[in-house]
């Protein structure tokens, strides 16, 4: 790409959680770019700063309506990672904005994650570390919270790049797994070695629940009092996707009353969870802080890749990863 030359083009980053822009600066200024990035940016402030944006570049600011609605030329907005549920698509669409993720930098990271949660989970790795610490040398819960893999029937809810390389992980571990996902052609669930199965099929057959799918208007509160109901009493949680894929008061009364016997989140809603939430306090939910995307490689793919896309956005090329319709 060569530098615009006869004027600047303004990219503004709505806010990150990384040290500083430089990876973005790198990719964006040779071509006659100039960078304004907000750390935490929202409200007012995010509405004065994009109002003369050429591109768009967010991480976790709520994108708008009335955000989007103060952008006078903005020819793309990225988002650092794979859920978009931060941008009213609707309206950027309404503006024919092109909406950009990028789906394809964490897969194994979050992959990885997601069994560690699940073997944290079923192998009570989290209490046993704490009686230890506190002098116990004992099995400090029940001996029927800890479970063999094998024993066991998986359901993966969703079967993109994430649920296919969860279920190569869990494979080796002799698991049933079952598969909900519209979108994935039976024969290529069957091909994995997983079952496709329809989403009753995989709440009432499964012993652990896995999370894969985005947060969309189908899929948001997905887990709900009508749905747990429909779990095997004493069934497992695991969501690394989006915390708005579950109720938060409706999981808390299912692991309460023991519905559900554990929950293991890597994601919750609100997020941060708030600090006298009631999950906090329960021996059967275990958490991380929303890190199941991390690792040095894959941040530096997320951002140099989305500092890319918006570049292609601003030179007028074909955008790849267009989530609301867009055609630029």
């Amino acid at each position: 790409m060569a530098a615009k030359t006869n004027e600047t083009w303004k990219v503004v980053i709505t806010d990150y959680t990384f040290d500083d822009t430089d990876l973005e600066r790198a990719v964006l200024e040779p071509l006659g770019c100039r960078l304004a990035a907000l750390k935490a940016g929202k409200d007012q402030a995010l509405i004065d700063l994009v109002g003369d944006a050429d591109a768009v570049i967010t991480q976790f600011a709520p994108v708008t309506a009335k955000v989007i609605a103060a952008m006078q030329k903005c020819r793309g907005i990225v988002r650092y990672g794979i859920g978009v549920d931060n941008v009213d698509l609707k309206a950027a669409a309404a503006k024919n904005i092109p909406v950009c993720n990028v789906p394809d930098y964490c897969s194994d990271e979050v992959a990885d994650h997601t069994l560690a949660l699940i073997l944290a989970a079923t192998r009570q790795i989290v209490p046993c570390t704490n009686a230890v610490k506190g002098g116990q040398w004992k099995l400090p819960v029940p001996l029927a919270a800890l479970h063999a893999l094998k024993d066991m029937t998986v359901g993966l809810v969703a079967f993109g790049r994430i649920g296919r390389e969860v279920a190569a992980r869990l494979k080796p571990f002799k698991c049933r797994i079952l598969v909900f996902d519209p979108a994935a052609p039976a024969s290529a669930v069957r091909d994995a070695g997983c079952v496709p199965a329809t989403l009753d099929e995989v709440l009432a057959g499964s012993d652990l629940l896995s999370l894969h799918c985005p947060s969309t208007e189908k899929t948001r509160y997905l887990i709900n009092a009508e749905t747990i109901a429909k779990m095997k009493k004493g069934a497992i949680l695991v969501n690394s996707s989006r915390g708005t894929l579950a109720r938060t008061d409706m999981l808390i009364a299912a692991l309460r009353s023991g519905q559900l016997s554990a929950a293991a989140l890597d994601v919750t809603d609100p997020e941060p969870i708030n600090i006298d939430n009631p999950l906090l306090k329960m021996d059967n939910a275990i958490f991380t802080p929303h890190v199941a995307s991390f690792s040095p490689q894959a941040l530096r793919k997320l951002r140099t890749d989305a500092a890319a896309i918006a570049a292609r956005a601003l030179h007028g090329e074909k955008l790849p990863n267009i989530v609301n319709g867009v055609k630029p």
